[in-house]
């Protein structure tokens, strides 16, 4: 009996070998997971950036003769009431709809970055008064709050964009003030100081530099929270207004036909699906690389 359970305790029995392997097939499917995400971005952005390679035909061609005809080889995702390739379309509807989100995450966490750094660093009044404006602002709904701007500003690709990044200003000033607090006080801050550093110097050199992680990840996932606040606006009438629709404007323009054609929304539908579901996924992993917790845990 004590030999058995020494040789247990240097070469693990049944169950913790079952274990192992259940851990290591998840690791196995969440790169699976993981390296899909980054080919659909890829894509996406293929289509967004040339989107002539990948679609089979110019989004503005009618072919009334093929109104409405369901997905088949020559049309993947079947044809609109005027005889467009709604794939073809979806593929260069893809170019506002990521214009929209990158710009607005690069706007929005650039102006909101600002804010919250200022705020935290020198706080004071100027932590005062700006923290209780961004306090007024996140009590309204991001979608709300854009939906506002958008209106008072009319449907234009820049408006949309200014209303999308204004609605996310207040998260990423949250954040980037929470890091700057907690790293000017600290100890290699504390050194820099004593040794007679000026305030600029130690602003830029340690307490930007060790507070852009957590700005990372939300920008990451920001652009496809950018790009459902930018469909929406489109779905209401106050998005982009072009020959060619993004995919929030093809959602509205198929909704009419859902009960004989759905395929004209549905396609739409599933490429911001797939957009938002795959950047969640590079969000979560960039968040466990750059966390020195989850690190350690890995280690």
């Amino acid at each position: 009996m004590k030999k058995n359970a020494a040789v247990e305790a240097v070469m693990p029995g049944r169950p913790l070998w079952k274990g192992i392997t259940i851990r290591r097939s998840s690791i196995h499917t969440a790169d699976l997971l993981f390296w899909t995400a980054v080919g659909l971005i890829a894509l996406i952005v293929l289509c967004a950036v040339a989107p002539g390679w990948i679609a089979p035909y110019s989004p503005v061609d009618m072919q009334f003769d093929r109104i409405l005809q369901g997905p088949s080889l020559s049309h993947l995702f079947g044809t609109d009431y005027y005889g467009k390739d709604v794939f073809s379309v979806v593929v260069h509807g893809s170019r506002d709809s990521l214009l929209i989100g990158i710009s607005s995450v690069v706007f929005g966490g650039l102006v909101g970055s600002i804010i919250g750094a200022l705020s935290g660093y020198i706080g004071g009044v100027l932590d005062a008064v700006l923290m209780r404006l961004i306090d007024v602002l996140m009590t309204i709904p991001g979608i709300l709050l854009a939906l506002a701007i958008a209106a008072a500003l009319g449907p234009s690709l820049m408006n949309v964009i200014i209303a999308v990044s204004f609605s996310g200003i207040p998260r990423f000033a949250r954040v980037m003030r929470g890091q700057v607090m907690s790293i000017k006080n600290r100890s290699f801050v504390l050194a820099s100081r004593s040794i007679g550093a000026s305030s600029a110097r130690i602003f830029v050199k340690h307490v930007l530099s060790n507070s852009w992680s957590p700005l990372l990840v939300m920008a990451t996932i920001g652009v496809g929270t950018s790009i459902l606040i930018g469909s929406g606006l489109s779905f209401l009438g106050l998005g982009v207004l072009r020959e060619v629709p993004d995919w929030g404007t093809l959602l509205s323009q198929g909704r009419g036909y859902l009960t004989v054609a759905w395929w004209i929304s549905t396609f739409p539908g599933l490429a911001i699906t797939l957009f938002v579901f795959s950047v969640n996924l590079i969000g979560d992993r960039l968040r466990d690389y750059l966390d020195p917790l989850q690190q350690g845990r890995v280690g």
